[in-house]
């Protein structure tokens, strides 16, 4: 692959301590922080959200159940309007690819079945640099960040999520694990965005589950459509990211 400048992504056309363990708590409490959050930037009727996965070579358990759940995301908001997700990764050493824009699951999951996960360090600010090239062309309500690593400088993370809070794009990171190093990072790039920030553990799949869902809810409907969420048995998750969105 050709190597690309510090910030830059490619686009292609298709495609130590035991980890904790999420309590239902928490998940509220990030429901919860979402609810607060201003109404997103709709475009037509339909949400948008980059869907950005860390696929190094300790992410391949992690993606594989992002492949089995991202259906759900979809699901959740088909009495809202629908959704249009992009697939950004990052892998190997200087690789870090954008899709093209899907309204369905069998789109994304195509997707995401192309890809492997390699060794490679870190490189969430050529994420966030790119979806601050997207939010400058196009409404997009949400970036969700998935991973359990941080090894860049936070300095230059945050000075793009700045930018990113601009133009009102939140960050959702969900961290895998305890690094603390990557809790600290995730916490202040939500915090910096007016996004929210939650752990899940590993294996966790119907902890992530229930937290896609919340932000596909909060992508395509708002703030009322993820109260409506949160009011129901299934909810927890809505509730803990309205919990933070302030």
């Amino acid at each position: 692959m050709t190597a690309r400048g510090r910030g830059e992504i490619d686009r292609q056309p298709g495609v130590g301590s035991d980890p904790p363990t999420t309590t239902g708590a928490e998940i509220d409490a990030f429901i919860a922080t979402v609810k607060a959050m201003p109404q997103p930037v709709q475009s037509a009727s339909r949400g948008s959200l980059i869907f950005a996965i860390d696929a190094t070579m300790s992410r391949q358990p992690a993606w594989d159940m992002a492949l089995a759940l991202q259906s759900s995301m979809f699901d959740a908001v088909q009495s809202i309007g629908g959704l249009d997700v992009q697939l950004v990764y990052f892998r190997g050493h200087d690789e870090c690819r954008a899709s093209q824009w899907t309204g369905d699951a069998a789109g994304l999951q195509r997707l995401m079945t192309g890809v492997e996960c390699r060794g490679g360090h870190t490189q969430i600010r050529k994420v966030l640099v790119h979806a601050r090239r997207e939010a400058a062309s196009r409404p997009v309500n949400a970036l969700v960040l998935v991973g359990d690593a941080m090894e860049e400088a936070l300095d230059d993370l945050a000075q793009v999520a700045g930018e990113l809070a601009l133009l009102r794009l939140p960050i959702f990171a969900f961290q895998e694990g305890r690094d603390g190093q990557a809790a600290t990072a995730f916490r202040e790039l939500a915090r910096l965005t007016r996004g929210a920030y939650c752990r899940f553990g590993a294996g966790a799949a119907e902890e992530l589950r229930r937290l896609l869902e919340a932000v596909a809810v909060y992508a395509a409907g708002g703030r009322a459509a993820l109260q409506d969420l949160g009011r129901g048995k299934q909810g927890s998750g809505a509730r803990l990211l309205l919990e933070q969105l302030k």
